[in-house]
């Protein structure tokens, strides 16, 4: 694992790590609040359970709702609010920014309760999703920026892999509080309190991380660029490796300096070769969440009880396999296929596999169905087969609609514009997950085995129908995406980068006379 280029690629590998766990926040602080608002206690701490100890369905559906979708709203706000804040600031400090909100919206929700009611959760949800949205947009386009092309693609897809484990954690953490703490504030104390030490291991580490190089050089910051650019390579900065590097970077940003001078919004959204691309980012994380993926993840127990997983046990245990099913599967995925397979046939495989299992999961639902099983029973086998094609469901997941998303739209924006590609591709996402968690309790009610068929078709004619238009961007440099999208021709690039060789080797020549007649 730390042989040749993983050695030499180690101090990214450490960037990765320390900025991706904005990632597991993301993944944890989407998985917790459901299993939160589920518990007893809550319900009957916060008034909403009825005077003769039933729950009130119309209080418990409202809150749960508003608990867990307030956070994507203020995500939604945060991703894009976060381009300019990115752009003047820098990406680091973007993203201590941003976690800092973040940690301020994780207190506000652990110290609730008491006189203390549930608006504390309420706002600290937002707050907290402020600063969830802002590091979903930033981060991944840090890291990209800092990556060398040949494991670009993995880096970026680490982002996925650490949501995933968020996502797995806050499964157990749900089980373990609903097994253990049932009786006490603890129930959400404890969830909401954990948030505090992935966000304050993130805050340490970007002390210990550098600049994105590409950020440096489109402020004019060469020097310092180039000294990063040699760090994260571990290369020295007079190296042609890293000359040659900073050259391709120097052209392109000198290319979108002059041809969007005075860059507006409107130029950055509708220059030339950049309108597909913003297409491109939106349509692809619309369709990552109508997908299915988030509708399971989500509600993870409601969905397993529908197919015959009855009882908290069986249901949240269910729900946890799932969980780390997903973990292991994405992480095969960003180590050995990501770089190798392509991002095109990634997504196409994945969105195939993807629909097949939910046509598979719809078919056997409607010939077994499992209104009859009670609480408490072991499931039928029909339901166990339904369970193994869910799995599977989200192995196809983790290779290609999962992570994909997240990697392609690192690559095809440039430097002066990636900022905006990000936050629209990050508000995109947390717009449809807020649509997504909102309407999905109501299509598990009414919809029943045609949800499953729904989303097979979604997957199907959907997400492999718009995958095979899109460019292949696979072991592709970042400078190179302008040429694919047609902002500038290879003839003109290949020229200017020549001029500027040429510049660098006369700066040389020069620089070595002087030291001679010295």
């Amino acid at each position: 694992m730390l042989e040749g280029d993983n050695f030499k690629n180690i101090r990214v590998y450490w960037l990765a790590f320390v900025v991706y766990w904005g990632a597991f926040l993301f993944g944890y602080d989407s998985g917790i609040a459901g299993g939160v608002v589920s518990q007893p206690y809550f319900e009957t701490h916060f008034g909403l359970v009825n005077p003769n100890g039933t729950v009130d369905k119309g209080k418990d559906t409202e809150v749960s709702s508003n608990v867990v979708s307030v956070l994507q709203a203020g995500a939604f706000f945060g991703a894009l609010g976060s381009a300019p804040i990115s752009a003047w600031l820098g990406r680091r400090w973007t993203l201590v920014a941003f976690t800092v909100v973040f940690l301020v919206g994780a207190v506000l929700t652990t110290v609730a309760g008491g006189s203390r009611g549930i608006g504390y959760i309420y706002g600290g949800r937002v707050v907290s999703g402020v600063g969830i949205g802002g590091i979903s947009a930033v981060a991944p386009a840090y890291v990209s920026e800092c990556s060398p092309k040949r494991v670009r693609g993995r880096m970026t897809g680490l982002f996925q892999l650490m949501i995933a484990i968020g996502v797995m954690i806050s499964y157990f953490v749900n089980l373990g509080v609903g097994l253990h703490l049932a009786n006490s504030d603890m129930v959400w104390r404890v969830p909401f309190g954990l948030q505090l030490v992935p966000a304050g291991l993130m805050s340490l580490g970007l002390l210990t991380v550098k600049e994105s190089p590409r950020w440096l050089a489109s402020k004019g910051r060469v020097q310092e660029a180039i000294g990063n650019l040699a760090y994260f390579r571990k290369e020295q900065p007079d190296s042609p490796a890293i000359q040659q590097e900073m050259v391709e970077i120097k052209a392109t940003i000198r290319e979108e300096q002059e041809a969007r001078k005075g860059l507006g919004l409107r130029e950055a959204f509708f220059g030339y070769g950049n309108s597909i691309r913003f297409v491109i980012a939106f349509a692809i994380f619309v369709c990552q969440q109508w997908s299915g993926q988030n509708s399971v993840g989500y509600y993870a127990p409601q969905i397993f009880t529908s197919i015959g997983f009855t009882g908290t046990t069986n249901s949240l245990l269910a729900s946890g396999i799932y969980g780390v099913v997903k973990v292991l599967a994405t992480t095969v995925f960003i180590f050995f296929f990501v770089d190798s397979l392509g991002r095109k046939i990634s997504l196409f495989i994945s969105a195939v596999g993807m629909g097949i299992m939910f046509f598979i999961v719809g078919a056997i639902l409607k010939t077994h169905p499992v209104d009859e099983i009670q609480a408490g029973q072991p499931p039928p086998p029909a339901s166990k087969a339904m369970a193994v094609m869910l799995y599977i469901f989200v192995c196809f997941y983790s290779m290609g609609v999962g992570p994909i998303p997240w990697v392609y739209v690192s690559d095809i924006f440039p430097t002066r514009t990636r900022h905006y590609g990000l936050a629209v591709a990050s508000g995109t996402q947390w717009l449809f997950n807020f649509v997504v968690s909102k309407v999905t309790p109501t299509l598990v009610a009414d919809l029943g085995y045609k949800l499953f068929f729904m989303f097979g078709a979604i997957n199907i004619g959907g997400i492999v129908t718009f995958s095979l238009f899109l460019p292949e961007t696979k072991g592709r440099s970042l400078e190179e995406m302008d040429i694919i999208f047609g902002a500038v021709s290879l003839e003109v690039r290949e020229a200017f980068i020549e001029r500027q060789q040429q510049e660098l080797d006369h700066g040389t020549h020069n620089s070595g006379s002087a030291d001679q007649k010295v």
